[in-house]
């Protein structure tokens, strides 16, 4: 008999979309060789990101719904997050929950998820870092052999891998930032996996798509400053790009670079705060 912590995860991935043409491309060329079923919810895209979703044949396209009579895109994506991954219970090993832009990266990722099943790890949080590029890729390679510089983010610090089966509710908070599982939930004795943001694809890229997504922020977010960073003037993002080129690391990828020793602190971590590991 084949254990089951021997055999390939099944793996299924929760998306929300708007006009993401240009990351789909890099996010399929990744995800790709180990998610089995996509689920994307789409809010609404005018590009040819439908189209491009259409064409593949693990992805399924749902409608984003916003909550009535709450002007919100955050606290529908918090709605949607909580709640979306359960339909995949008794059906896939691991769920992810990931933006377009945000690469999950471990080496042989699908060895490692089966390590955590044997060691009965339920919940896999990973360590932020902001990904920076002064020229917009334009080639089709993995995006993380192509941008390997990347600040050390405690806010990007996420929850996107875990059990379906194991946890009873993920309790995200606004933004993903934070979560508060319960269930079965075992953090992993270390933390190896790495959430590659890849925002900062160019200066320019980056201004003109803060300026669209801030057009799609409801009155709900703007009273709570949420998604605050895509009303910033040029000068404030480039004050903040700055600061994080100051802290980058010129490849955080490599062996030599140790994310658990040297990303952040264990008590500024907010999952070590809430474990007793």
């Amino acid at each position: 008999m084949i254990l089951s912590w021997l055999k390939k995860p099944v793996i299924h991935l929760f998306s929300l979309c708007w006009n993401e043409e240009y990351m789909l491309k890099y996010f399929f060329k990744y995800y790709d060789k180990f998610v089995d079923r996509y689920v994307f919810f789409d809010d609404g895209s005018t590009d040819q990101t439908l189209a491009i979703l259409k064409k593949h044949p693990k992805v399924e396209v749902r409608s984003f719904l916003r909550i009535a009579n709450i002007d919100s895109y955050i606290l529908a994506q918090q709605n949607l997050f909580n709640q979306c991954w359960k339909e995949s219970r008794n059906a896939a090993d691991w769920v992810i929950i990931a933006d377009v832009d945000e690469f999950l990266y471990i080496p042989k990722i699908k060895s490692y998820l089966n390590h955590c099943t044997k060691m009965g790890v339920t919940a896999l949080p990973a360590l932020g870092f902001q990904m920076i590029s002064t020229e917009l890729p334009s080639s089709t390679s993995n995006l993380p052999e192509l941008i390997k510089r990347g600040a050390p983010w405690r806010r990007m610090n996420k929850l996107n891998i875990f059990n379906p089966n194991k946890i009873t509710e993920i309790n995200y908070q606004v933004g993903r930032h934070t979560a508060e599982p319960i269930g079965e939930v075992k953090y992993p004795q270390e933390d190896k996996l790495l959430l590659l943001h890849y925002k900062y694809l160019s200066f320019e890229y980056t201004f003109k798509r803060h300026t669209e997504l801030h057009k799609r922020r409801g009155s709900i977010d703007l009273e709570n400053k949420w998604g605050i960073q895509y009303s910033w003037t040029q000068e404030e993002l480039r004050n903040h790009w700055d600061e994080f080129e100051k802290k980058s690391v010129a490849d955080v990828l490599s062996p030599k670079y140790n994310a658990n020793l040297e990303h952040s602190p264990l008590n500024e971590r907010w999952w070590r705060k809430a474990s007793k590991i």
